[in-house]
């Protein structure tokens, strides 16, 4: 007996690629092993040629599957490939904090070396809001913090790192809302971490890339300890 069956219900093709998927991923067709041609996979899904070769297609694009003129169509993964966002969304907090301390510390540096009269008003602007934020519920000081990071990484001038960054934001603000308070980060401490952020500004105020980057490492490094401990 087939192991694929046929299918019952619509959309069909995203059926089929679900259960190609399926069966590529549980090993019966290896990495680097042919699949069968459309004809036999359209008989054993019950489906017309077109639905097989649609749903091929999506496996092509998730890099699942290649098709080689002439040859045919050969397994390239066992598991579809991830989007950034995607794998930063299934990654565990402390590893994203690894990486946006990679990200942010460098950041931090060259925003101290080049930062504008503009760029020091909207860091100073944002420090100002965080702190306010201090009286408000978590969420609202999960967003004034990240706002005041993204602040600083805009003052690096480097629009990769500006996109980069734009990616951990979300993942680190839905982490961020629930552990503020499972981990009682602001128990007795409204504005956690307010003389830390006040002392990066300060750094970015002096123009001292050495210091901003220490205290943001410092402050980081903080919290991933907390997150690994708890």
């Amino acid at each position: 007996m087939s192991p694929l069956g046929p299918l019952h219900r619509s959309p069909l093709v995203d059926q089929a690629t679900r259960r190609l998927e399926e069966q590529i991923t549980a090993g019966h067709w290896p990495v680097g092993g042919k699949l069968p041609g459309e004809v036999t996979l359209a008989k054993e899904l019950g489906v017309g040629r077109s639905t097989v070769r649609e749903a091929l297609r999506a496996l092509t694009g998730a890099g699942m599957v290649q098709s080689r003129q002439g040859s045919g169509v050969f397994v390239t993964a066992d598991r579809p490939a991830l989007d950034w966002p995607t794998r930063l969304r299934r990654a565990e907090l402390a590893h994203v904090y690894e990486v946006r301390t990679m990200v942010e510390v460098q950041a931090a540096r060259l925003a101290a070396a080049r930062r504008t009269e503009a760029d020091l008003t909207a860091v100073d602007a944002a420090l100002a809001t965080r702190l306010a934020a201090g009286g408000a519920d978590d969420t609202a000081f999960v967003d004034a913090d990240i706002a005041l990071h993204t602040a600083v990484v805009a003052a690096a001038h480097n629009p990769v790192l500006d996109d980069l960054f734009a990616q951990f934001a979300p993942v680190l603000r839905e982490h961020l809302v629930a552990l503020v308070g499972v981990l009682g980060l602001r128990s007795g401490d409204p504005n956690h971490g307010y003389a830390s952020h006040a002392d990066l500004v300060g750094a970015l105020h002096r123009g001292d890339p050495e210091e901003a980057g220490q205290v943001l490492a410092a402050e980081l490094e903080a919290t991933r300890s907390r997150l690994l401990a708890d």
